[in-house]
Order: structure tokens, then C-alpha cells, then sequence
């Protein structure tokens, strides 16, 4: 989700590279920016195969879609918005995409309430300037694997809130006035390095 609407997203990636897809008409709806997406699944080339994944805000599916391309075992997409999710289900049937699963649920209410299994990957991008991104920080260790990866995009400048301990954020990209960081999770001990660190 975000701030703006956009006449589409291109899949850059993977089985269904170069597809574009349709962005559902909807207030706040901003697809992830290509060159962010382009990055971020840089940083994860090599480990996304099999993953399972969890597309918390997803509005136009543009990360969920984009892991579920480049090889995710499963993916699943959480969007309140019933028009947007009914459009994803209707996307994702399109490209055959089997390991795709849409959920009509707000995302706060999907942590708490769990999900079959644990989640390899976490994508957050919150409408900005919501406040949801600290309270999903306090609920998704119950949903993680250990360890996990969980990739958070915000305003440029803005600062995390803080994070779970064994949390710590090892990338950081920024595109424009969209920033995204990918923090590593573990259970186990760390060092503290970039805990709380703002996006660059």
C-alpha cells in the first residue's frame, strides 16, 4: 500500500518476467518502484526458492508477486480492501500461479489471530504515516521462522521504530523518496549493529 495509484506494474523477474499487471483503482494504492523491487530481490537471489512468504499490506501485489515468480514455495497476500483482493485472486489465476494465496483480512488481525505454519519472509509496506509498522513489528516474531527476513519500505528519512530483539537491518536502498531496508532474524544472540538504524 502507500500513498499514490499507478496505471500498472511490470514483473521483472522470473517465470512471469516482463508481465505487466494491472493496479487496482484504489485510495493510497503505490506499487513498490521497480528499481526497489529490482534490489531487493537482488539481495535475496539465492534464497527466495522455496520460501515461504507473507505479503502483509499488500495492495497491488507487487512484492508478493515478484517472490512468487522467482520461485517462493508459497506466498500469501493479506489486503482488507475487498475490491483489491477479490482483483488479486483474479491476478493471480491469470498467471497460474498456484502457490498464491489471497487473504481478506486486516493485517494486524491476521497476526494476531496466526496462520497455519511459520513465514521464511515478511513484506511490510504500510500505508505510510499509519503507525502500523511498529505494531506489526510487535506481533510478527509469533508468525517467523528462525531465521527469517523481513523487508520494510517507508518514506525516505524516516526513522524504524523499534525492533524485536535478534533483529538487525543488513541493507538499506532508496529510490527517490522511497526507502527500503531488508533486516535479518534470529533468535539467537547479535551484536546490536544498525538496530533502530533510520533509513539512508
Amino acid at each position: 500500500m502507500g500513498r499514490r495509484a499507478s496505471r500498472g506494474l511490470r514483473i521483472i523477474g522470473g517465470q512471469w518476467r516482463g508481465r505487466r499487471l494491472p493496479v487496482p483503482a484504489a485510495p493510497g494504492l503505490r506499487p513498490t518502484p521497480e528499481r526497489v523491487r529490482e534490489t531487493l530481490f537482488n539481495w535475496l537471489q539465492g534464497w527466495l526458492a522455496g520460501a515461504r512468504c507473507l505479503d502483509l499490506f499488500a495492495g497491488s501485489g507487487a512484492l508478493g508477486l515478484e517472490a512468487a515468480s522467482r520461485g517462493a514455495g508459497e506466498v500469501v497476500l493479506v489486503e482488507r480492501c475487498v475490491p483489491v483482493a477479490r482483483r488479486l485472486r483474479e491476478v493471480a489465476l491469470e498467471l497460474g500461479a498456484d502457490q498464491v494465496r489471497v487473504v481478506t483480512d486486516d493485517a494486524l488481525r491476521f497476526l494476531q489471530r496466526g496462520d497455519p505454519g511459520r513465514f521464511d519472509l515478511v513484506f511490510l509496506d504500510p500505508p505510510f504515516g499509519s503507525g502500523l509498522l511498529e505494531r506489526a513489528f510487535s506481533r510478527l516474531p509469533a508468525v517467523l521462522n528462525d531465521p527469517a527476513r523481513v523487508y520494510v519500505e517507508s518514506p525516505a528519512g524516516a526513522p524504524l521504530p523499534p525492533m524485536p530483539t535478534g533483529w538487525r537491518v543488513s541493507r538499506h536502498t532508496r529510490a527517490g523518496d522511497v526507502a527500503g531496508c531488508l533486516i535479518e532474524v534470529r533468535n539467537g544472540p547479535t551484536d546490536g549493529a544498525d538496530l533502530g538504524a533510520g533509513f539512508r
